[in-house]
């Protein structure tokens, strides 16, 4: 199936209470599938094309406060004007999912792919300082997978989570193994999981409070302590990525979702020419894989950052890095998709030289 059909059947086996949506290209079928599915009638799910990407957010961010497993899906445009619904969620440290299928900007742009959003996922689109956890699938069965990981992950940390998804996982089809189906879960389980949820009191005491308001300037430093915390602990614990021959390679490729598949077929032409070239494939955004590059890089010769934008990721790999080594970025904008042998070629014009 489709990764986007992919992502509608694995929200309704994981458990997704909600999902509140808005159509975009290239994520449409999301929705589209949900309606056809009618979970409604099997799990209880509830599934509502809001009027907009700006109520769907906020419908998130109140069925994330009483401890829902909730989500959202949009597209490159659409998911700037969720920012600002995002921000409030992270700072009233609330767990929900959110999948970006990006596509090429700035502007209304193209439907066509992109891997533009990552400084707006990564580096924390909306306004304050917090992070998103960020899940960067490169095959359909990852779309799957990444939505419990997603779920998993935010409701561990009470941290919103992000797919961050380009175009092509969106859109391709893959074969897929489904999760067996969660049981949903009771009030009473989610009073349990989720005391801090509005409905999470049945003492006798005043129900809780959920905002992302705080007026006292004292009181708002102690919660982004509290949140600086939290994100050291994720970064500690839940760092992801993928190695494809790294340890005998000359050079090293950093690409993530579609691109990284792209980069590994040209890593097996590079081959039959004897050129030594390893993979390395973040599969958090954030928290980023510094430690790793650091590590895959020691005795290379240089490295190549290739992505579907103008050169984002390539800061932190740089960051990684000694400067003394050369990290050079390739990719295609507009949504054009390079070829394998377009990679290659950067490769030995831009690093091998």
């Amino acid at each position: 199936m489709k990764g986007n059909e992919a992502i509608a059947h694995a929200a309704i086996r994981y458990g997704c209470d909600g999902y509140f949506g808005y159509p975009i290209t290239p994520q449409s079928e999301v929705l589209e599938t949900l309606e056809e599915l009618m979970p409604w009638e099997t799990t209880g799910m509830v599934v509502l094309q809001a009027e907009s990407e700006v109520a769907a957010i906020n419908m998130v961010y109140g069925g994330a406060s009483t401890g829902k497993a909730v989500m959202t899906s949009s597209s490159s445009p659409g998911v700037s004007l969720k920012q600002e619904g995002i921000s409030y969620i992270a700072a009233a440290e609330l767990p929900a999912l959110v999948l970006n299928v990006m596509r090429g900007g700035p502007g209304l742009g193209t439907i066509q792919p992109s891997q533009a959003d990552y400084f707006q996922a990564c580096k924390g689109g909306g306004h304050g300082d917090y992070h998103l956890i960020v899940l960067a699938p490169s095959t359909v069965q990852e779309m799957v997978d990444f939505v419990g990981l997603g779920f998993d992950l935010a409701f561990k940390y009470t941290n919103p989570a992000m797919i961050l998804a380009d175009g092509v996982v969106g859109q391709m089809m893959e074969k897929v193994v489904l999760p067996e189906q969660r049981p949903r879960r009771t009030e009473e389980e989610i009073r349990k999981q989720c005391p801090w949820a509005v409905n999470g009191r049945k003492d006798g005491r005043k129900r809780n409070v959920v905002t992302s308001l705080e007026l006292e300037s004292s009181r708002m430093e102690v919660i982004n302590e509290r949140l600086q915390a939290r994100y050291a602990e994720i970064a500690k614990n839940e760092t992801r990525w993928e190695e494809i021959d790294t340890e005998d390679a000359d050079y090293l490729i950093v690409a993530f979702g579609s691109i990284a598949r792209i980069c590994t077929k040209a890593k097996e032409m590079a081959a039959k020419e004897g050129i030594k070239v390893g993979i390395l494939r973040p599969i958090t955004l954030w928290p980023f894989p510094y430690e790793a590059i650091e590590k895959a890089a020691q005795g290379k010769k240089g490295i190549l950052c290739v992505e579907l934008n103008a050169g984002q990721m390539i800061e932190d790999v740089r960051l990684a890095v000694h400067d003394n080594l050369p990290v050079k970025h390739f990719g295609r904008l507009g949504g054009i998709i390079p070829s394998p042998d377009e990679v290659l070629a950067a490769l030995k014009e831009r690093i091998i030289k």
